[in-house]
């Protein structure tokens, strides 16, 4: 069931980027704002986090921004505009992947950390990093190559959404361009 939704969404992402008629402005929220506000809402209500659902949701709307502004750099080749869409997400599954690298929602006893190297599992959030202490007070760093990757992803996707974001700062004009449709401003631009 969970793939077949998964399948559903994607043909409904596909679908609506190649729509000519949508302004990319609201196509970027479509396509964002519900897996964020999924997160927001398990922060929220499950977790009971309103402050960090808060956060997560003005990180959001900071990022939704340098979005639609890199969108709307004139000058900036499509091929980097289009790398934002494919960092951010692996940046977000690495962080997920490291900062679960320790299992320490599993039994006792079960956890990676415990099993071969006999520590205890931990994790921090920011910076993502997970490892086995031990007994000693000695580390052994778990999930390494997936810290770089993140580190790669991270970088890459902070630097072009600075860009987007100094494009919105520089000309502001910039956002309400991103939500027209992009038939009616070739009409207007050819009488």
């Amino acid at each position: 069931m969970i793939a077949l939704l998964a399948l559903i969404t994607c043909a409904f992402a596909v679908y609506l980027l190649v729509q000519p008629r949508i302004a990319s402005g609201i196509k970027v929220v479509l396509l964002t704002a519900p897996p964020v506000a999924g997160v927001v809402w398990l922060l929220d209500e499950v977790f009971e986090r309103p402050l960090t659902a808060g956060a997560v949701s003005a990180v959001f709307a900071v990022v939704l921004l340098a979005l639609i502004g890199l969108l709307g750099h004139p000058r900036l080749p499509t091929w980097t505009k289009v790398i934002v869409f494919g960092t951010v997400p692996v940046a977000a599954l690495a962080w997920l992947l490291i900062v679960t690298a320790d299992d320490t929602l599993k039994d006792p006893g079960e956890d990676l950390c415990s099993m071969y190297y006999g520590g205890v599992g931990s994790s921090k959030a920011f910076p993502p990093q997970a490892y086995c202490r031990y007994e000693d007070g000695s580390t052994h760093d778990l999930a390494t190559g997936t810290q770089l990757v993140f580190w790669v992803c991270f970088t890459v996707s902070l630097a072009l959404l600075s860009i987007g974001l100094w494009q919105v700062v520089r000309d502001p004009k910039t956002l309400v361009r991103q939500f027209r449709s992009d038939l009616r401003q070739a009409t207007r631009r050819n009488p």
